[in-house]
C-alpha cells in the first residue's frame, strides 16, 4: 500500500480529551446571574477554576459558594469559583478587573464577555445616555477593552491545540430587525440593543482575525430567550407565547448554553474562531409577532 494511503492512527477522541476543562482558568463577567451564571456553573462542573465578576459583591459571594460545590473533587485547589467586584462599563473598569486577574493568575484560558444590558423606551423619546451610550459601552466597548487588557494572560503558554478562548455573548437580536416584542413593554422598543449586539457579533470576527496568530480564538454566542433579569419582564407577561412559537416548545436552559461554551473553551473547539452560533431553539426561523 502506498505510504500516503496507510491507515491513519486516530488520536484520543474521548469526551475527557475533547471537553474536559480541568486545569483551565476562566473569567466570566456578569457571572452571578442569568446566562453568565449558567456558563460559570458548566465550567466549574467540568473542572475549571472560574472567576465571576459583577458590581454586586455580596450577591456574587453567595453564587460563588453555590457554584463551587459543583466542582469535581480535587479538580481545583481552594474555591473553584471566586467572586470579583467590577464594573466593566468603561475602559478604566475593564483595566481594573484585568489587574485583579493579573494579581492572581499568570495565565488565562477562557474569557466570557457576558455583561450586557438593554433599554426600552418609545421611539420618539429614546434617551441618548441610558438608551444608547450605556448600552454600547457595556455591550460592545467592554468586550473590546477587557479582551485587550487581558491579552498578556490569554496568550501566555498557548499553542494551536491548547488555545485561549474568548467568548462574546451577543444575541439573536444581532440578526433581528424587530425592536418591539413580547420582551418589551407595550409601545416601547429596544432600539439600541439590536445594533449593539450586531456590533458585538462583528467585533468577534474582527478580534478573531487579529488574534489568531496569538492562538486566541474569538467566537460569539447568540442566545435567544433564556431566563435572566433582562428577560424577566417579558417572560412574566408572555412566557406561553414565547414557548408556543419555539420549534422546540421551550426557552433555553443551562445545558443549552453551557454545552456550547464548554465546546468553544475545550479542545473540541480549538479550530473554531470568528463564528457566531445561534442558540434559540429555531426561534429566529419563525415570524415573531409584534405585540
Amino acid at each position: 500500500m502506498p505510504k500516503d494511503l496507510a491507515p491513519e492512527v486516530m488520536p484520543e477522541l474521548g469526551i475527557q480529551t475533547l471537553f474536559d476543562l480541568t486545569g483551565k482558568v476562566a473569567l466570566v463577567t456578569g457571572g452571578g446571574t442569568g446566562i453568565g451564571k449558567m456558563i460559570s456553573a458548566a465550567f466549574a462542573r467540568n473542572g475549571a477554576k472560574v472567576y465571576i465578576a459583577s458590581r454586586k459583591l455580596e450577591d456574587l459571594k453567595k453564587v460563588a459558594a453555590q457554584l463551587s460545590a459543583l466542582s469535581p473533587k480535587g479538580a481545583v485547589k481552594g474555591d473553584a469559583v471566586i467572586p470579583l467586584q467590577a464594573d466593566v462599563g468603561s475602559k478604566s473598569g475593564c483595566d481594573a478587573l484585568a489587574d485583579q486577574i493579573k494579581a492572581r493568575e499568570s495565565s488565562l484560558d477562557i474569557l466570557v464577555n457576558n455583561s450586557g444590558l438593554s433599554w426600552g423606551a418609545p421611539l420618539t423619546d429614546f434617551p441618548e445616555d441610558k438608551g444608547w451610550d450605556k448600552v454600547f459601552h457595556l455591550n460592545v466597548k467592554s468586550q473590546f477593552y477587557l479582551t485587550v487588557a487581558l491579552l498578556p494572560l490569554l496568550e501566555n503558554g498557548k499553542n494551536n491545540t491548547r488555545h485561549a478562548s474568548v467568548i462574546n455573548i451577543a444575541s439573536t437580536a444581532a440578526i433581528s430587525p424587530t425592536a418591539g416584542s413580547g420582551l418589551s413593554a407595550p409601545g416601547h422598543g429596544t432600539f439600541s440593543y439590536q445594533p449593539s449586539k450586531a456590533a458585538s457579533l462583528h467585533l468577534s470576527r474582527v478580534l478573531a482575525n487579529t488574534l489568531a496568530e496569538k492562538f486566541i480564538t474569538v467566537n460569539a454566542i447568540c442566545p435567544g430567550v433564556f431566563p435572566s433579569k433582562m428577560t424577566s419582564f417579558g417572560l412574566s407577561e408572555n412566557k406561553d407565547l414565547f414557548e408556543g412559537i419555539q420549534p422546540t416548545g421551550r426557552i433555553g436552559t443551562p445545558e443549552d448554553i453551557g454545552g456550547l461554551a464548554i465546546f468553544l473553551a475545550g479542545r473540541a473547539g480549538a479550530h473554531c474562531t470568528g463564528t457566531g452560533t445561534i442558540v434559540d431553539g429555531g426561534q429566529s426561523l419563525q415570524f415573531l409577532p409584534r405585540l
